[in-house]
């Protein structure tokens, strides 16, 4: 098994396998030796007796539960430092919000077991992981390339880089380049699926009596209430979104764990109640707690759709609201 693999990152990646003389070789590749990177394991479960697919149903669930806690103890804290980071006092979430912190609890566990329950009936075993497999997979992502540059580069051209550089670029494509691809439309399609259902939840009457006002009896959200909904917006916006994301990406199991809890864990971050510059989620985009904390307010209620990574549906269409924007209002009818 040595002798097939190695552990760590691709050296060399332009040398071939000492048996070939060449990348293209009859008609197919002929690829270095794999190289295993540090995040991948060849177990065939990350935890014996356990399967992945359950650790992907487990992953939402813990991280959901574990940084609510980790707000609840900073909510509790009586740190006075965070005072400047905090978006609203303690006393305004008590009056202002409608539902009580046991009905919010409530309606997430519910959330949560359904979830699992759709999840258990979604999801499929992975296949085998070898090296043999990864081997198989490698050798016709390169008669892939080969296609490609072929196509793009000519014959000639094509054959020449491929020489030089078919092996490296097919090692970076299997570990990095597709797998970093597939997370980042995930992520693209879950940001899609719900700016559109929940905007439409907030145009129609219907939908927003009925169902997504249940969301905004949290008038100043809090980290545990994140996914506080009606049963039905759970299922819609949350499971079924995020179980388009895994299929039509393609998702292994190990990245949709990642995918399920990254995701959780984002939309626990936008309603932690904190503006916090050192916060890695708030840094990765302006989706953040303070621009979701907008569309909880009266005055943002029909602006921010978003969520819960990135902005570019609102810019795009036009549904973008800044505290700056707030302010300028506010000026223009003082003026008025």
């Amino acid at each position: 098994m040595g002798e097939l693999f190695s552990y760590g990152f691709f050296e060399g990646p332009s040398t071939l396998n000492p048996t070939c003389s060449s990348f293209v070789t009859e008609g197919t590749v002929c690829l270095p030796p794999v190289q295993i990177p540090f995040y991948f394991s060849l177990r065939q479960n990350l935890f014996d007796g356990i399967p992945d697919t359950h650790i992907a149903l487990a992953a939402p669930v813990l991280a959901y539960w574990l940084l609510s806690f980790v707000f609840y103890c900073l909510d509790i804290s009586g740190w006075r430092w965070l005072d400047k980071y905090r978006i609203h006092d303690s006393e305004e979430v008590k009056s202002r919000n409608l539902a009580t912190p046991w009905e919010v609890a409530r309606a997430v566990l519910f959330q949560h077991a359904t979830q699992t329950v759709l999840g258990l009936a979604w999801l499929a075993e992975s296949p085998e992981i070898s090296v043999a497999r990864c081997q198989s997979e490698m050798e016709a992502l390169g008669r892939t390339l080969i296609w490609v540059a072929r196509r793009l580069l000519g014959e000639e051209t094509g054959m020449m880089f491929l020489e030089l550089r078919g092996p490296g670029i097919t090692h970076w494509l299997y570990w990095w380049g597709i797998p970093a691809a597939q997370i980042l439309f995930a992520l693209f399609i879950v940001d899609t699926w719900q700016y559109f259902l929940h905007r439409l939840m907030h145009t129609n009457r219907y939908l927003y009596k009925k169902i997504h006002s249940v969301h905004h009896r949290l008038y100043v959200p809090y980290a545990f209430g994140a996914l506080y909904n009606h049963p039905f917006e759970g299922f819609l916006l949350d499971s079924a979104g995020a179980a388009f994301a895994e299929s039509l990406s393609h998702l292994s199991v190990r990245q949709t764990i990642f995918l399920f809890a990254f995701s959780t864990c984002k939309t626990v971050d936008d309603h932690c109640g904190y503006s916090l510059p050192f916060d890695p989620f708030q840094m990765m985009s302006g989706n953040n707690a303070d621009y979701h904390d907008i569309h909880h307010q009266a005055v943002g209620i029909k602006s921010n759709f978003s969520q819960p990574f990135f902005v570019h549906w609102d810019v795009l269409l036009g549904t973008r609201m800044t505290r700056k924007d707030i302010q300028d209002r506010r000026n223009k009818v003082k003026k008025s």
